[in-house]
This record gives structure tokens, C-alpha cells and sequence, in this order.
């Protein structure tokens, strides 16, 4: 048996970027930001937060409601499962990317307006 399984909670770091391939087929992707709060250690230093950035990819159904509701600062919990895909670049440079698939999703909170029309 083998578990391959990724819960997040942060916050999203740009709006989707949405393409369609083979036959129309959606597919979002876009940044997600988790931070690990600091705190003081047990020698009394500061440590400082922790931010980990997570590449997020959504199919299907999950794209299309990516493109219509999810914006940069929106706060998403996620469960989905870990991908890697490798590529050579224009120059023949080997390139990995470690990315998150999305199975389900919640959209907990959405970004406040910076400024609110009349």
C-alpha cells in the first residue's frame, strides 16, 4: 500500500493562469503561500516566519471555478497529490518542477477590495 497525499491551507499568490489542452480541456495553475509562524526558541532568539511557495495545478470542473472565483490573497484549503514532471528548457537545461495536483478544495475567504466603489 502507498500514500500519496498533500493537505494545504495559504494563500494564493497570483491569479490562475488558465490554458486549455487536448480538445478544450481546462487547466489552472497559480502559486499557494503557507507560512510557518516564528516564535522564540529555547535559547531566546527571534526566529523569523517561514513561508514555503507550492505550484497548484486544478483540472476540469476545479479549473473553471478557478478562473471564475479564485484571485490573488484568496485563502484556499486543498487536498491533492504530489507530481513532478522534468523538462529540457531552449538552452537543453534540464528542468524539474514539483507541483500539486488538486483532487478537492475549499475557498475559505476571499480577498478584501483595496478600495470599495461608491
Amino acid at each position: 500500500m502507498s500514500v500519496n497525499k498533500v493537505i494545504l491551507i495559504g494563500n494564493v499568490g497570483q491569479d490562475p493562469e488558465i490554458r486549455y489542452i487536448e480538445s478544450k480541456r481546462p487547466v489552472a495553475s497559480f502559486s499557494l503561500a503557507t507560512t510557518e509562524r516564528g516564535g522564540v526558541n529555547a535559547e531566546g532568539v527571534q526566529m523569523p516566519d517561514r513561508t514555503e511557495w507550492h505550484r497548484i495545478v486544478m483540472w476540469d470542473r476545479a479549473a473553471e471555478t478557478a478562473e471564475k472565483y479564485i484571485r490573488k490573497g484568496t485563502k484556499l484549503y486543498i487536498e491533492g497529490r504530489l507530481r513532478y514532471r522534468t523538462w529540457e528548457d531552449r538552452n537543453t537545461i534540464k528542468r524539474t518542477v514539483t507541483e500539486i495536483y488538486v483532487d478537492t478544495f475549499d475557498i475559505l475567504s476571499r480577498p478584501q477590495a483595496a478600495e470599495r466603489q461608491p
